[in-house]
């Protein structure tokens, strides 16, 4: 999503509820509102840009949102169960309370996204446009990203108010704030992404755009869906979910520019030189190197104390927690770890940090503004979703071969010499153990690890596929609190109280 998107928008994103008295009505003559902001095509593409503008958040899914995901997984965390009151901390514990404040704002950042989706599609309509196409470009994107943001609420809190419309009185609040079934969520999400996929959007997006919600993103996200409602939801469903799974991942396959993946060097995929030119990438938020306001943060907090890899903004911290339990799931000789961690040797740190994110410019300069794009989605990740989808049908040859993509761009064995490997067969004995594996280690910090789990395991598989790991690759967080209970967060307490029985608590909290 492109940096240049302003948060003026923000303006008019207030749902304002007049207020009469028989004598007198009061309004304030520079306020901006809802009904009178949208006047033209530029009104649009403005709205448009404080859409793409919310995701940057590290509350919503920015690059520093991993809290949400990551550190909920057993890739990252944080040892220290003091700083912020020890509430960021709860994530990685398995002690997440409802009351957490990381949660809410969580929440609400979410559906401050979506806000602006319904503000656009509920107004779009008032405009007249020279070219209709534009219109059902700027339709296509609201969709894309409204969809993307109830995809994270689906799978991380189930049961979720669904609203597709702006909300203009309290009464229409007051009727929306109400969990719905999953099932429904998920029904909105693929009606969204089926328009998006129908549009007349590019297929991918370069130069200028690159940033932009493209075709390939759509069927890339909607391949996803139907995956994730083929493990997660009725079983009845699950061949015709995993059959149009395959369908929208191979269209997305199907608009590369790029011959194999192995190709495109996997450090390509994260050199800012390259961020705008890598045809691996499909979408990225996109960020400005040297700019105080829309640069990258990423390379100076994920930096150890004594170590200058990342950036060149000194470290006083131990950067980004590596579980030992990742470090240890890393092969001989994967190109992937030297690039992605590295172990901290300074006294007062010597521990594992990510060193994927890489900036040290001299642009990005000492106060760490760096240039990484934050990507959201990439051809190996649809990839190994082939793989995966494909291994749930029965075709595992050409599962495989998926596979295989991912592994020989590594440089490491194909999976039949793997298979002969007695170590690699007793850490992964099953090709589904395999593709978990592969999509650990190539998507790292990329904030999909969690989802992976979710998607892979039932709940008491969940359970026992966790608490079976060894607590000394975990630092303080207590691996026995896992329980079923983790298989989804907790509603906010300050929504739940609004109405607890239409916002029912998950179970377990």
């Amino acid at each position: 999503m492109n940096k240049k998107y302003i948060t003026l928008l923000t303006l008019i994103l207030m749902i304002s509820v007049s207020s009469c008295s028989d004598l007198l009505e009061q309004t304030d003559p520079n306020a901006v509102t809802v009904d009178n902001y949208f006047q033209n095509e530029n009104d649009v593409q403005l709205a448009i840009n404080g859409v793409y503008q919310s995701l940057r958040s590290s509350d919503v899914v920015g690059e520093n949102s991993g809290l949400y995901t990551d550190e909920r997984s057993d890739d990252t965390g944080t040892n220290d169960n003091q700083s912020n009151s020890g509430e960021p901390f709860q994530f990685n514990n398995f002690a997440l309370l409802p009351s957490n404040t990381w949660l809410k704002n969580h929440w609400v950042a979410l559906y401050q996204s979506i806000t602006r989706c319904n503000v656009v599609l509920s107004n779009i309509d008032k405009i007249t446009f020279t070219d209709p196409g534009n219109k059902a470009k700027f339709i296509a994107e609201a969709k894309f990203v409204r969809a993307f943001i109830y995809f994270q609420l689906v799978r991380k809190w189930g049961d979720v108010p669904l609203v597709t419309k702006q909300l203009v009185t309290t009464d229409e609040i007051t009727e929306y704030t109400a969990r719905v079934k999953k099932e429904l969520v998920y029904d909105q999400i693929v009606a969204d992404l089926k328009d998006v996929v129908a549009s007349p959007l590019a297929n991918l997006q370069t130069d200028a755009n690159v940033g932009k919600i493209s075709k390939a993103a759509g069927n890339a996200l909607l391949g996803q869906v139907y995956l994730t409602m083929a493990t997660t939801l009725d079983a009845a469903n699950k061949t015709a979910n995993l059959n149009s799974a395959k369908t929208y991942l191979e269209a997305a396959y199907g608009m590369k520019t790029f011959g194999s993946l192995k190709d495109i060097p996997y450090t390509d995929v994260f050199d800012v030189a390259k961020k705008s030119t890598c045809p691996e990438l499909i979408l990225q938020i996109v960020n400005k190197q040297g700019d105080l306001n829309y640069s990258s943060s990423i390379a100076a907090n994920t930096q150890a104390k004594g170590e200058t890899i990342n950036s060149l903004k000194p470290s006083t911290g131990s950067g980004a927690n590596v579980t030992h339990d990742l470090v240890f799931d890393y092969e001989a000789g994967d190109l992937r770890k030297d690039f992605s961690i590295k172990y901290a040797a300074d006294p007062t740190v010597q521990d594992w940090f990510i060193t994927k994110f890489r900036d040290a410019s001299t642009t990005a300069g000492v106060n760490g503004y760096g240039g990484n794009n934050w990507i959201l989605m990439r051809y190996a990740d649809v990839i190994l979703m082939l793989a995966e989808v494909n291994m749930y049908l029965g075709n595992d040859a050409i599962a495989i071969q998926y596979l295989d993509m991912v592994r020989e761009r590594a440089k490491m064995p194909l999976y039949a010499v793997s298979k002969t490997n007695a170590a690699y067969v007793a850490k992964y004995p099953t090709l589904k153990l395999a593709i978990l594996h592969e999509r650990r280690v190539e998507l790292a910090f990329e904030h999909h690890r969690w989802f992976d789990l979710l998607r892979t395991f039932t709940t008491p598989e969940l359970t026992t596929y966790m608490q079976a790991k060894k607590q000394a690759d975990f630092g303080n967080a207590k691996l026995i609190n896992f329980t079923a209970k983790d298989r989804y967060y907790p509603i906010p307490f300050d929504e739940f109280k609004l109405n607890p029985e239409k916002m029912y608590q998950n179970e377990g909290y």
